[in-house]
């Protein structure tokens, strides 16, 4: 019998709380990864900083995007739209420090 997985936070701090929204920041150095997560919330993520990085997507993912791993260029200022179900890791693949805000999106 295996252990249940177990998932850490989607960020690596939180900066707030309401009945609304939970807002984190994501800071990962170069080759550094985050915990695997899952994102039980739609989400915004805004890119402050870095230039590339990527998702690791487990097996079992139900988000958008499939299991695997996708990677993109870093551009600050972008907004990006997820839709929830994701399980994943983030990976800075880039030679710059990686900086977002996460903002998930409560129902």
């Amino acid at each position: 019998m295996t252990e249940p997985r177990k998932l850490g936070d989607v960020a690596t701090t939180k900066l707030f709380e309401n009945d609304r929204v939970r807002v984190w920041e994501m800071n990962l150095d170069p080759g550094q990864t985050s915990e695997v997560h899952e994102h039980t919330l739609d989400y915004l993520l805004i890119q402050l900083d870095g230039d590339k990085v990527a998702g690791i997507f487990e097996p079992d993912t139900k988000g958008p995007y499939p299991a695997g791993t996708v990677e993109g260029d870093v551009a600050p200022g972008n907004v990006i739209y997820i839709e929830r179900g994701g399980i994943e890791t983030a990976k800075n693949t880039g030679r710059r420090r990686y900086r977002e805000i996460l903002v998930e999106l409560k129902d």
